[in-house]
Order: structure tokens, then sequence, then C-alpha cells
């Protein structure tokens, strides 16, 4: 099992140097996120800068840029990392879609769907295996002459993950897509109880089988040896779990734990600011459901055995230790211990 990293989207040199160290650290994937900076730069960025590492976003917001433009970067990648990256999409929220990028959000699901079938269509085309002709409900692509296509590449078609967290838009990741990204709020019950069932069926609707759809699930840690460090992350953890809860469109993962009306609680909270509230209605039962706590030395087997049965095929990303890297950068020799113990461990 392979242990990989979440990075923040930061300056292109900053990226390259992270990457690196990433890469000598063991790790076998960086997932770039999107925020005030572009996910592709910095993906482009890290390629660059590393031979082995996996690379991938996670996520890329997909609506505002066309399936064709998505499509054409995501393919300069595979070609310039040499099959090493990976295009992970999300539908991000109503809000930041329609107001802040000016694009169509509505409806989310056959959106996304359509989106990839989308992109599937246009990779077959660049490699001349038929011509580009998809028509669809949101898109349309007819047109694509040879001096307009980057052509064929030697390495796979990029692989298409999709962010996903309730039973429609999981489903459709088993119908469309090669993996799932799963939200980094979650439980290992939750994904066995509710993703996992929802894939299967979007399997089996599409004649596929379950262990072509990778899981790729980012988990929030407390790691440490002694109680303060220990009590730190536990903390920065509790505040991710009372944000991400705050969304009431994800109350069904709390639900599912019997946490009924938290998510209302956290919203309620976080409407009036009160963050130290917000904290503090994540006792210890509810961060133990969505975290898993270790010393350094026994973090990387706990997380193999909380984990292992999840999926047929699964990679396992690292939410938290930007967080602890950038209070303490030698704790990346002890990020390389975790990924070493559970790449041993199969």
């Amino acid at each position: 099992m392979e242990l990989d990293i979440i990075g923040y989207a930061r300056p292109l040199r900053e990226t390259q140097t992270l990457a690196r160290e990433i890469e000598d650290a063991g790790f076998g994937a960086l997932w770039l996120t999107e925020g005030g900076r572009t996910a592709y730069l910095s993906c482009s960025a890290a390629v660059l800068a590393t031979s082995r590492l996996q690379i991938g976003t996670g996520i890329a917001v997909a609506f505002p840029r066309s399936p064709m433009i998505t499509a054409q970067i995501a393919w300069e990648l595979a070609e310039s990392s040499g099959g090493r990256f990976t295009l992970g999409l999300g539908s991000q929220v109503k809000a930041h879609v329609e107001r802040r990028f000016s694009s169509e959000f509505a409806p989310p699901g056959p959106r996304m769907k359509e989106y990839v079938q989308a992109l599937k269509a246009i990779f077959g085309a660049f490699r001349g295996q038929e011509k580009l002709s998809f028509e669809g409900r949101f898109y349309n692509f007819s047109l694509l002459p040879p001096a307009w296509s980057p052509g064929p590449i030697d390495p796979p078609d990029p692989k298409v993950f999709v962010s996903a967290v309730l039973p429609w838009m999981t489903r459709m990741v088993g119908e469309v897509a090669d993996g799932v990204h799963v939200h980094p709020f979650h439980s290992p019950e939750y994904l066995r109880d509710v993703q996992r069932p929802a894939v299967e069926e979007g399997v089996a609707r599409a004649g596929r089988k379950l262990d072509e759809i990778t899981f790729q699930c980012p988990i929030m840690t407390a790691v440490g040896d002694t109680d303060e460090e220990l009590e730190a992350t536990r903390a920065h953890a509790r505040t991710m779990i009372g944000f991400y809860g705050s969304t009431r469109t994800y109350s069904a993962v709390f639900e599912h734990h019997g946490f009924d009306g938290l998510s209302e609680e956290l919203h309620a909270l976080q409407a009036r600011g009160d963050i130290a509230g917000m904290r503090a209605s994540i006792t210890d039962e509810v961060l133990d459901c969505y975290t898993v706590t270790g010393s350094w030395n026994d973090l990387g087997t706990k997380l193999v055995e909380r984990y292992r049965d999840v999926a047929p095929t699964l990679r396992v990303t690292s939410y938290t230790a930007p967080e602890t890297w950038n209070r303490d950068p030698s704790t990346r020799e002890k990020w390389g211990h975790v990924a070493q113990v559970m790449r041993a461990a199969g």
C-alpha cells in the first residue's frame, strides 16, 4: 500500500522543491489542489522536477474549463511525465462555479458524467482512433483538424478520477471514470457501507469490474510521540472536521455514525463565526471516527489495518502531513518511515 501526499499549489519554483523532497522521502504520489493558484501549472512544475513520483490533480475544478482544454492539458502532462500523471476532477460548489468562475453548474452530477465521457472521446480522437464526434446535453465536439490535435503519445491515456461523496456521483464514477477521489471527511465504515456499494452498482451498470476503479483516500491523521504533539495534531483535525462537517450536504457522513444534527449545529456555529465552538463540538468520539491517531512508529501499521479492505485498488493519501511538515521540517523523515512501513505491508 502506497502512501501519497496532498500539497496545495504554491509558487512554481517552491512546488518543484516540494516535489523533489516528497519523491526523496519515499511517497508514492503528490496530489496538488486548486485554490488561488492552478493545479495544472503546479503539476507541470512537479513533473519536470521528478522522475518517479506519481503526480495528479486532487482536484482541478472541471466546469469552468471546456473538456477540450482539460483534455489538452492532461495529454501534455501525461506525455511529459511518461505516464505519471492522473487527472483528478471535481465539481466544486455552486457559489464558486457560478459567482467566482461565471460558469454553468447545475445539474452537477449529469454534467460531470458527460464531462468525463467527452474527455474519453477527445483522448480517442487525439490518438486518431476515431473522428471526433461527441454529442451530449451539455457538450458537443465535432471539429479537430490535424493541425489542432496534439496527436498520439506513447503513454496510455490519462486516468480520470472524480471527487464524490454522495451516492449519485459515486455511482457515476463506477460507470465512466477510473477512480474516485474520496473526501477527506469520511470514515472507513462510510466507504465500505455507502461509497463502495455505490461504485459497485456503477461498474455493474457499465459491465466493468470493481478493481478497475481506484479509491484515492485522503486521510486525516493525528500523529506524535508526546502528549503535546498528539494534542496539537488532534486539535488541527478537530478544526478540519468541524469545517467540512458544517457543509450540510455532507451530513450523511455524520449520520452514518449516529451523529444526527451535528452538521446543522456546526453550520449554525460557522454562521456566527464561532470557530472555537465548532472545534469543541468535535468530541473525542467524533474525532476518532474520522481520523487515525498514532505514534510515528505505529501510524503506518494503523493506516494499513484500517484501510486494507476498503477497496481492491486503493491509494492512501496523507491529508495532514503538510501541516506537520510545515510546522516542523524534521517530520519529513518520519513521514518517509510511515511510507516505507505501508509499502512493505503490501
